[in-house]
């Protein structure tokens, strides 16, 4: 059916002639409606005239720019009084019936292959980080992205077991949300718009979710707001805003000795069983920030509800949001759980707040992106690690920081798990590099009961020396120049083959000793602020 505009003398109506639906016949052409009029939008019920007239100006009249409103209707044009009106709502009704017979068309592919962790699939062109869905022939469905592709071949990783898929069963694209046609900046034109979006908002407060933005503390549904791609474009260094502030975060020896400032990026480097974990719980609790995201990634399930109950505790999950994506959960969702978290903490910073970032462990997330680039044939390197590991962790971590100036900011702690208390593993030596900052945990100093065990010989606040006085920097270099001496000195002490009066430092050392050793301590239950901790190091050497 083609639609035109009238003129004096003459009306078009084509029709189709391959149709049996009954059309109008020509005697109606004897009745000429008025020159302008439009057919047949003045005759169609008021649903469908609300539907249509719309794009039809723009469709008569060429002007793909232009989005106008539909015209006034004179009284002589309306249904009521059009002798075509019963026609075209029996013909439309037809069409109606017809449209529903027929079935949408769907591009599917195949799956040809299942090894391991990935599936393999033909017949579909789709981007890497393409959505996909396995319907399986049981009635479930397993959702899955694409990671790579060779040739014709698309390489798919799955959100969950791969159990129940048999070959043959069909890949659905999961088709992204179409503009309406004529807008122009639609904001899902943007590529980062097009990529997969989560909740967001203040909704998420309190909450405890997976990787995908569900629920696991069965409080219901979110009711989020707003939503957010959970992968987005590197920011501008030029527009971020200087480190220039400090960061209370609770801890005596961190307030002190590693001053942390907004928008830095610390690591927190340890082997397993020194307290990581109770010394994030105290920074969760403790740090003056507005919002605390926390990131679980890769962690032991049991060790998830212990952080959330025991060691955040109600105070600190209120102001929290806590992304969990445990070991027992497939290596993709391991990668998402963290982009989740991250992205949850820029919403907050472009909001103009200030939010704690942890995330425990940064490790984790490599061995989930060494299971899928292994998997789909990427080659091994250090210690297994595939290039497109190292790749991957500076994008996680820049992505935290300050925003623009005047803006929130996003202060940064990962956690690294270093095997066997190797400084020098490849995944801690290439965060080491790309942050701001390292913490080490001593597995010595745990094993003697000094909590928090932070190693101040091995630790180091890039950012400290810009954002604290010269004499607060000069106490902390003295009282760590004396811990040391004492540590390399500890076994002529211990067996009392040190003179006094041989080296003054030393002397000072050991006489301190015992008062440094209690301040660098502290009970998980006790705050201290930025201004105690400043100020108990002047009494130290008082």
């Amino acid at each position: 059916m083609r639609w035109a505009r009238t003129s004096a003398g003459s009306t078009d109506t084509n029709m189709s002639a391959d149709t049996d639906i009954p059309t109008p016949d020509a005697t109606d052409a004897a009745q000429q409606p008025a020159e302008g009029l439009i057919l047949p939008p003045a005759e169609l019920p008021a649903e469908l005239q609300t539907r249509l007239q719309p794009g039809l100006e723009q469709l008569l009249d060429g002007d793909e720019d232009t989005d106008p409103a539909p015209p006034d209707l004179s009284p002589a044009q309306t249904p009521a009084k059009n002798p075509h009106a019963s026609r075209w709502q029996a013909y439309l009704g037809d069409c109606t019936a017809l449209v529903g017979f027929v079935e949408p068309m769907q591009v599917s592919g195949r799956v040809t292959r299942v090894a391991g962790l990935v599936m393999e699939a033909v017949g579909l062109r789709l981007a890497v980080g393409a959505a996909c869905t396995v319907p399986l022939p049981s009635g479930g469905r397993i959702e899955a992205e694409v990671v790579g592709f060779e040739g014709d071949k698309l390489f798919l990783m799955p959100q969950s077991d791969v159990e129940g898929v048999v070959p043959g069963t069909r890949v659905f694209p999961v088709e992204p949300a179409i503009p309406r046609p004529g807008t122009v900046n639609h904001p899902r034109r943007r590529p980062s718009d097009r990529a997969r979006h989560l909740p967001v908002g203040p909704e998420l407060l309190g909450r405890v979710l997976d990787a995908a933005g569900r629920p696991l503390d069965g409080l219901g549904p979110l009711n989020a707001s707003d939503s957010a791609p959970i992968n987005t474009r590197p920011a501008n260094p030029l527009g971020r805003a200087p480190i220039v502030d400090t960061l209370d975060v609770g801890v005596r020896s961190i307030n002190a000795m590693l001053t942390v400032g907004r928008g830095q990026r610390m690591g927190l480097f340890a082997g397993s069983g020194v307290g990581k974990s109770v010394l994030l719980g105290m920074m969760a609790r403790y740090t003056e920030a507005d919002i605390i995201v926390v990131g679980l990634i890769g962690e032991r399930g049991r060790e998830v509800k212990e952080f959330i109950e025991q060691i955040l505790g109600a105070e600190g999950l209120a102001r929290s949001v806590v992304v969990a994506a445990p070991a027992d959960t497939p290596p993709l969702m391991r990668l998402q759980g963290a982009a989740y978290s991250t992205a949850i903490a820029e919403h907050f910073r472009d909001k103009g707040m200030n939010v704690l970032l942890i995330m425990d462990s940064l490790t984790r997330y490599a061995m989930a992106q060494r299971e899928i680039a292994l998997a789909i044939g990427e080659p091994p390197a250090t210690k297994g690690y595939p290039p497109s590991v190292f790749a991957k962790l500076p994008v996680l971590v820049e992505r935290a920081g300050n925003g623009e100036v005047g803006g929130g900011s996003i202060t940064a702690f990962y956690t690294v798990l270093t095997e066997g208390d190797d400084q020098q593993d490849p995944i801690a030596d290439s965060a080491r590099a790309i942050l701001d900052g390292h913490i080490v945990l001593n597995r010595r100093l745990a094993e003697a009961g000094h909590y928090p065990a932070i190693d101040i010989e091995q630790s180091i606040s890039r950012a400290m020396h810009s954002i604290t006085p010269h004499e607060h920097q000069q106490r902390a270099r003295r009282l760590k120049q004396l811990f040391s001496r004492y540590e390399r000195s500890r076994d002529l002490i211990s067996v009392g083959a040190y003179a006094s009066g041989t080296d003054p430092v030393l002397d000072q050392a050991i006489v301190l000793h015992d008062k440094i050793e209690q301040f660098l301590q502290q009970q998980i239950t006790e705050r201290v602020t930025m201004d105690e901790s400043l100020g108990q190091l002047t009494t130290l050497f008082n």
